[in-house]
């Protein structure tokens, strides 16, 4: 499985971004995708993610901010950020999962700041 996200860049506080992640290759066997974040200095932690059935699950820093979505018919998953703070500031990874296998994307940079 190959990841291509795109839709990074520098916003202001308040601002909104839109993430979109495309998978390619070996999609077939897809369970969940979703969003992964590293602040530097920082481990990496979840963002949000979203099961086939499309039951989602939110770090609680992001709830009632951010929304996951997938189109599996262009086999897309995209993050929905709105109100953003300093402190999202992080590159942005999208990941799927393929069985006990999961696939990591190449990154895009969120860079909240005045």
């Amino acid at each position: 499985v190959q990841l291509q996200a795109s839709g990074g860049g520098l916003v202001q506080p308040g601002g909104s971004l839109r993430l979109s992640c495309l998978a390619s290759g070996s999609i077939f066997g897809i369970t969940t995708m979703g969003w992964y974040r590293q602040a530097p200095g920082k481990q990496r932690d979840l963002v949000a993610s979203m099961s086939n059935d499309g039951s989602s699950n939110y770090a609680a820093s992001v709830k009632g901010r951010f929304t996951i979505s997938r189109d599996n018919s262009k086999n897309t998953v995209n993050l929905q950020m709105n109100n953003l703070k300093p402190e999202d500031t992080a590159v942005y990874f999208c990941v799927s999962r393929v069985g006990v296998n999961v696939y990591w994307g190449q990154g895009t940079l969120v860079t909240v700041s005045s």
